[in-house]
């Protein structure tokens, strides 16, 4: 998560060192006396192969980033009391690629280029009035096109790239979703930024205005340049987790379906806004600029354990594991410590956080699909493994064949 090289610098090493001991602390105060299991969840054992290390770390990681400085919390449901200033160290930040221009020439959203990676994904250039600036999207094509298709948009995690997506290099899309007669749009960029709108650009992670890019500025361009039937599903890992749920909270009826793996789910209780905070600084980002107020109205709008009842109508499928190491924690490999003390934690973190969203929805009485790993860290070996153990609810919500 806080690189990109599976081996690094001893003082680099350090760091993290420090940092999994910070997550161990931050995993075991919220978690003193957290249920072992909420109503209506059922366990099963899983696995996966990848990087964990900071490879797969570093492109998809969220929750419980990591303790934070000069911060408490509380231990009730919404008993957080964690202040603006409660951001993690910039000795602990992570590298964060230069922050790409802004423009203000840019009125009306469009399509602006367009690539052939491979014969079944193709990558298209989008000018956003919202961003003001232009953003990539790759687009995984249906194996059969002869109709108009569904579509499945996917997020990922806090260092979310520019070039391109991690669900297309490490997440195993491409090969996964070849006999799928389903569009998979994989957004480009958004590190640290929730894909949410933010109240004020920020010095650090710079403009994020995702939600208004997501829901009103690319669909219909990919709608008509795809001919999709219009129906849409979402998928995130990590970062995308929450970034999805806000989405279809936010936005009911928009979306059919929804498949998450190791997100945080809440913005105003102790965990969750320990999670945001930690999520945004951990890339130097400034919580203060996310959604005014920290805890305030705009933070609870964001919540979907909150806002659960929006969910109602979705094929819901979301899963976690418990941040034990796995098959694919081998000792004496370059990224063990990263995978361990820092993909550990975070695990363990985003199980707290599943388990709360579980709560919610029984006792609602909305209909979801709960799956708790065994073992296994915040990673995308894991992600990959999981992906076709979300594949029938992502299918059923768009009328698809599992």
């Amino acid at each position: 998560m806080w690189g990109s090289e599976p081996t690094c610098a001893p003082a680099r090493r350090l760091r993290r060192g420090l940092l999994g001991l910070s997550l161990a602390a931050l995993v075991a105060l919220p978690l003193a006396g957290e249920a072992a299991a909420a109503p209506g969840s059922s366990g099963s054992s899983g696995s996966s192969e990848d990087s964990g290390s900071a490879g797969s770390l570093g492109s998809a990681s969220n929750t419980g980033s990591a303790a934070t400085a000069g911060s408490s919390t509380g231990s009730g449901e919404n008993g957080g009391s964690v202040s603006a200033g409660s951001v993690i160290p910039g000795p602990l930040q992570n590298e964060r690629p230069p922050l790409p221009p802004l423009r203000d020439d840019i009125t009306v959203a469009a399509i602006v280029g367009e690539e052939q990676k491979t014969e079944q994904m193709v990558r298209f250039t989008v000018a956003s009035p919202a961003l003001r600036r232009e953003v990539g999207v790759e687009v995984l094509l249906p194996k059969d096109n002869s109709v108009p298709r569904p579509s499945i948009y996917a997020l990922e995690g806090v260092d979310a790239g520019e070039d391109t997506s991690g669900w297309a290099t490490i997440g195993g899309a491409p090969a996964f979703f070849a006999d799928k007669n389903v569009n998979v749009v994989m957004i480009n960029g958004g590190v640290s930024g929730l894909y949410t709108d933010w109240d004020r650009v920020d010095s650090g992670v710079g403009l994020h205005k995702w939600e208004t890019f997501i829901t009103e500025e690319l669909p219909p361009l990919l709608d008509t340049r795809l001919r999709t039937n219009g129906d849409k599903s979402l998928l995130g890992i990590s970062m995308g987790s929450q970034g999805a749920m806000m989405l279809a909270h936010r936005n009911p009826g928009m979306y059919r379906g929804i498949a998450v793996f190791s997100g945080c789910y809440s913005t105003t209780d102790d965990l969750g806004r320990v999670s945001v905070q930690a999520t945004v600084s951990s890339r130097g980002g400034d919580p203060g600029n996310l959604w005014g107020e920290v805890g305030g109205p705009e933070w609870a709008a964001h919540d979907t354990v909150r806002n659960a009842e929006q969910l109602r109508g979705m094929d819901i499928y979301v899963s976690v594991s418990t941040g034990i190491p796995g098959k694919y924690e081998e000792l004496g490999s370059p990224d063990f410590v990263d995978r361990v003390f820092i993909g550990g934690p975070m695990e363990a973190v985003a199980n707290a956080c599943t388990h709360r969203l579980d709560a919610r929805l029984d006792k609602l009485k909305i209909p979801a699909t709960f799956d708790y790993e065994a073992v296994g860290i915040h990673g995308w070996s894991y992600w990959r493994d999981r992906l076709p153990k979300a594949w029938p609810t992502l299918a059923r919500s768009l009328d698809l064949p599992a």
